[in-house]
């Protein structure tokens, strides 16, 4: 299901980061009284009343040319044209200022539903310092106190007020959904236009040539496929390229719709620490996951060299153990046709169900072969049965005497020989404790 997106936007030291803190309820952006200290959109989900939805923190915003205004004048911007909310916020202790003005101009151009919060409102006797900011002409502004939470609930509600005026069209199909994420110039467009066998997807070798979001639907052998291209962001206004840092927020949204994720790697380039930030996306949203790696024709190679290359891959993401890997070069579409049989195995996997009297087999065996681990006192841990509780990815929920007794290391081998029992190739599992009453 496709959430919506708010950018909390602001020019620095207003508190968005704050905000951001106890929208998420934790502390995943830095906080610090420096302006322009947050250089970089963060993205988590939040959730207001029942209503998901994904949040942007921005840098700050400034006429003044001081360091790193333009790279985070520009991600602001940025932000902004991915979001369907927007919240302004303004510093309610040092009152209207010409930044403000600025910042409201550029929010009012982007044409979307803006949510005014005055921060740093921290008793009710400064409440009469937000009336000035009526002057923005962007709406009511609430009093909020980010640091201690008053007034945020206020703002919430507004929020979420807009997201039924929001039209989100959900394509219901039984077709696989395929997500090619990674780096930009890692080759995801030439892979799509390999894979499908014409040229659906305009290719370049300049990074970041993508601009929309492309879904190519196909279908081989009876399978239907609906292939998702992760692309750039648009340039937009004075907004310049900085396509490093385009790429999460794309993967974010694509991988949202997929079913399965074909991470893609350049062969040529090695791995990046970019890769593992995407790939692990991907993994914490619990979708199937094949590694492609692309341009392999490029690559220098002897008998040894695709075998050292996925010892590094498994060695660089311990946590895609799961994950099948697979050599191809889309210039040349040289074993290209092994992607198919790959996402057809792992979409499999990824919806498989097991039926809980023989997941408990598994389990009793289990625990035979390893028995369960006993805490300082001699406590041992007992698991009475287990059942699984939904599918895409494969969760299952462990009855046990006392949560706290489940070391991550028997979590990790009781995984372990569910994928041994069960062929969960391609796709993460969920192992959930409770406690029985």
């Amino acid at each position: 299901m496709n959430m919506p997106t708010v950018a909390v936007v602001g020019r620095p030291n207003v508190g968005k980061s704050t905000l951001f803190n106890r929208i998420i309820g934790e502390r995943k952006s830095i906080v610090e009284d420096t302006p322009g200290v947050t250089r970089d959109r963060i993205y988590a989900t939040g959730e207001w009343l029942g209503r998901e939805f994904h949040i942007i923190d921005t840098g700050g915003i400034e006429i003044k040319d001081e360091p790193f205004q333009k790279q985070i004048a520009m991600q602001a911007e940025i932000a902004i044209d991915e979001a369907d909310i927007i919240v302004m916020v303004v510093n309610g202790r040092e009152g209207l200022s010409q930044d403000d003005i600025h910042v409201a101009r550029i929010l009012q151009r982007a044409k979307k539903p803006i949510v005014l919060m005055v921060n740093k409102i921290d008793n009710f006797e400064m409440r009469n310092e937000i009336y000035e900011f009526y002057s923005l002409g962007i709406g009511d502004p609430f009093p909020v106190s980010g640091s201690h939470g008053l007034g945020l609930g206020d703002v919430l509600d507004e929020v979420i007020s807009h997201f039924d005026n929001l039209n989100f069209e959900e394509e219901e199909d039984d077709s696989i959904h395929v997500s090619l994420i990674g780096r930009p110039n890692v080759g995801k467009s030439s892979l799509i236009n390999a894979i499908i066998g014409e040229e659906r997807v305009i290719v370049s070798d300049i990074a970041g040539t993508t601009r929309d979001a492309i879904d190519t639907k196909y279908t081989v052998d009876g399978v239907d496929y609906t292939f998702v291209d992760t692309a750039g962001i648009r340039k937009r206004g004075k907004v310049y390229e900085s396509t490093e840092k385009y790429s999460v927020l794309r993967a974010n949204v694509a991988i949202e719709r997929s079913d399965v994720c074909l991470l893609v790697l350049n062969g040529e380039e090695g791995i990046r620490e970019q890769d593992k930030r995407i790939a692990g996306i991907a993994h914490e949203a619990g979708r199937a996951i094949v590694i492609v790696v692309n341009k392999w024709d490029a690559v220098d190679k002897d008998d040894h060299t695709m075998k050292e290359f996925e010892e590094e891959i498994r060695k660089q993401f311990l946590f895609l153990d799961y994950a099948p890997i697979t050599f191809v070069s889309a210039k040349t579409t040289r074993r290209v046709h092994t992607i198919y049989p790959l996402i057809n195995l792992c979409d499999e996997s990824h919806k498989r169900r097991v039926q809980s009297s023989t997941l408990n087999e598994v389990l009793v065996d289990s625990v035979l072969m390893n028995p369960t681990p006993r805490d300082k006192t001699g406590k041992k841990l007992n698991i009475f049965y287990g059942t699984q509780v939904s599918v895409a990815p494969p969760t299952f929920v462990l009855f046990v005497n006392d949560t706290e007794l489940m070391h991550f290391s028997y979590k990790r081998y009781l995984e372990n020989r569910l994928r041994q029992a069960f062929d969960f190739t391609g796709t993460p599992i969920h192992i959930i404790t409770r406690q029985r009453n």
